[in-house]
């Protein structure tokens, strides 16, 4: 048995991540470490199989914690812990700075100590900042590095320690940067989780300014698969941008949202933009695709319906989460604007 070490497990993206690679492989075992924070969910690890998959209450930040779950015999970690919510960090930043910088530079730390063969980083491309709206402009491994929030800032430090481990200390890492992501299992605080789960209860939906910013949207499964293949066929040292060239503004989306449930688009209420709200991505990820013989396999249209259906079928899944601090953050976030 090969065994990998995965920080943020119980979130959105490892989980998939996890779920992915217990069932396409025989000889991997996982040591899931996760601090469940708001995000984190022990119900997204519901199904695995427990004779490879062992789940650690830790965070990233207590260098102890970690060292004392992490093997000497591991192959490699995969860093998916993170605060990753743009609003959550203009309200306050110093929990991003905690966990995307400092508890990265630990992990980092650790994969040292403990001889860790690889270091996977995931991180986003909105540490590129925001392209204009001219459809020939992308993102590719050579943008500068140019966030524009405090969640994209930290995430580009912690890319900065990631690099500095490598160059320094010899570690064998390897940078992933993708777009937005949908799927099963996400928490609702995000565009399309958010714009299904009040669409299903009719309640109205909430778009930032005009709903024009242009996003580039992937399956949450394709993101996972390409994760993998830079895990296995990277070369050490390298960024891959993993995009589904598949851009899509915001407004677009959710009108697609109720269109597939049978609501109406007067359910949309556009509230007040989000500071420094960056307005398009969009990545080229021919270097993904050439050099780790990856492509997308879920288009748009299947993706939608199948995030639609899995939240139709969990929606004791969704009410669950939407109570309690998740509701009280959507009255800071939203009230106001949708009281006028």
């Amino acid at each position: 048995m090969t065994t990998i070490f995965i920080t943020g497990g119980a979130g959105f993206i490892g989980s998939a991540f996890i779920h992915q690679i217990l069932e396409e492989t025989s000889d991997i075992e996982i040591i899931n470490f996760d601090a469940l924070t708001y995000a984190g969910n022990l119900e997204n690890l519901e199904g695995l199989d427990k004779s490879r998959h062992k789940f650690v209450k830790g965070d990233i930040c207590d260098k102890p914690t970690v060292l004392k779950a992490l093997p000497d015999d591991c192959a490699a970690i995969f860093n998916f812990a993170a605060e990753s919510h743009v609003d959550r960090s203009i309200s306050s930043a110093s929990e991003f700075v905690a966990t995307n910088v400092l508890g990265t530079q630990v992990l980092l730390d650790a994969a040292r100590e403990k001889n860790v063969e690889k270091f996977i980083q995931i991180s986003t491309d909105e540490v590129m900042g925001s392209l204009s709206e001219d459809d020939s402009a992308f993102f590719t491994e050579d943008s500068p590095i140019e966030p524009n929030s405090p969640y994209a800032a930290s995430k580009a430090a912690a890319e900065h320690f990631v690099r500095a481990a490598r160059e320094t200390f010899g570690l064998d890492t390897i940078i992933t940067r993708c777009g937005n992501n949908y799927g099963q299992r996400q928490f609702p605080e995000k565009l399309i989780p958010l714009m299904i789960a009040n669409a299903m209860n009719g309640e109205p939906l909430p778009v930032y300014g005009d709903g024009k910013n242009v996003r580039d949207w992937i399956f949450v499964e394709d993101h996972a698969r390409a994760i993998w293949l830079a895990y296995e066929r990277g070369k050490s040292g390298e960024i891959y941008n993993i995009g589904a060239r598949n851009e899509r503004q915001n407004i677009e989306v959710v009108k697609a949202i109720l269109d597939a449930l049978g609501k109406p688009h007067s359910l949309i209420k556009f509230v007040t933009d989000r500071l420094g709200h960056d307005r398009r991505y969009a990545i080229d990820a021919t270097k993904t695709e050439n050099e780790l013989g990856w492509k997308p396999l879920t288009n748009w249209e299947e993706g939608l319906q199948k995030t639609i259906g899995w939240y139709q079928e969990n929606q004791d899944w969704v009410n669950r989460i939407r109570n309690g601090a998740y509701r009280e953050y959507y009255q800071t976030m939203y009230g106001a604007s949708l009281r006028k």
